[in-house]
């Protein structure tokens, strides 16, 4: 395993987790690398065998629970491992011995702990996912494990950065609707366009619901192909598919 990219975050030191990159599995080709995407057009078995060492990687011997994502504010509480896996995109649990993951592939994956509870959670933010609320969703749901939002700490993993989201007016149209603060995460680009930060609107997202300790890693997934899958990055080269990262976290 020792070739695998583990990125951890010091807001979650004392909790098993890691956010990783492409490098260390065994997919070929465009998914070349840890893709662990099942909705993916790379070999199931390749599949299995980077979503088995990933999760071995982060907490040993555990099951790896993920979620069907739909870019959506939904969030899940796992007991136990399911038999399907839920459509949402979020999921948390005060149960030892499970593995939750969130895929990305340019969305901020986010990681939950109040280690003074035992209350853990993921979640897959998105742009539509994010201004819906599923970082809201995710604290509620951690809330009602027992943790409380000035213990937990956040941190969002890697994600496409502002200077490589290029949207248009109607996209920013929709943030600034919803809230006219939000203008401050775009920039102005080329005519009718602007650059977003994702990252810092997630962080906001987070600040704003009461989490006092959030760390932001500033890895752009577009800009470093070597280590990171990138849907916007395989859609403009015209590529037929692309992998996913994941993010994970368990409680030991």
């Amino acid at each position: 395993m020792s070739d695998l990219d583990v990125i951890r975050a010091r807001a979650l030191d004392g909790v098993a987790h890691g956010f990783l990159g492409r490098r260390g599995g065994v997919s070929q080709g465009l998914h070349g690398g840890l893709n662990v995407g099942l909705g993916s057009e790379d070999d199931p078995a390749a599949v299995a065998e980077n979503r088995r060492r990933a999760a071995e990687a982060v907490l040993p011997g555990a099951p790896l629970v993920t979620c069907f994502q739909i870019h959506s504010a939904d969030c899940v509480t796992v007991t136990e491992p399911p038999a399907e896996r839920p459509r949402a995109d979020a999921l948390v649990t005060n149960r030892p011995g499970m593995a939750l993951g969130i895929l990305t592939a340019d969305c901020a994956p986010v990681l939950l702990a109040d280690a003074e509870a035992g209350v853990i959670g993921a979640a897959h933010a998105g742009w539509k996912g994010a201004i819906g609320g599923v970082t809201d969703s995710t604290l509620a749901a951690m809330e009602q494990l027992g943790a409380r939002r000035d213990r937990i700490a956040a941190a969002i993993g890697p994600c496409i950065a502002r200077t490589s989201y290029e949207v248009d007016e109607g996209f920013r149209r929709r943030f600034e609707e919803e809230d006219p603060a939000n203008e401050r995460f775009f920039v102005d680009a080329r005519q009718g366009h602007a650059q977003f930060d994702l990252e810092a609107y997630v962080t906001h997202r987070l600040a704003a619901a009461g989490v006092r300790r959030i760390e932001a890693l500033g890895l752009d997934t577009y800009a470093d192909e070597s280590r990171f899958f990138s849907f916007r990055r395989a859609t403009h080269r015209g590529e037929p598919d692309y992998g996913r990262q994941i993010a994970i976290i368990g409680l030991a």
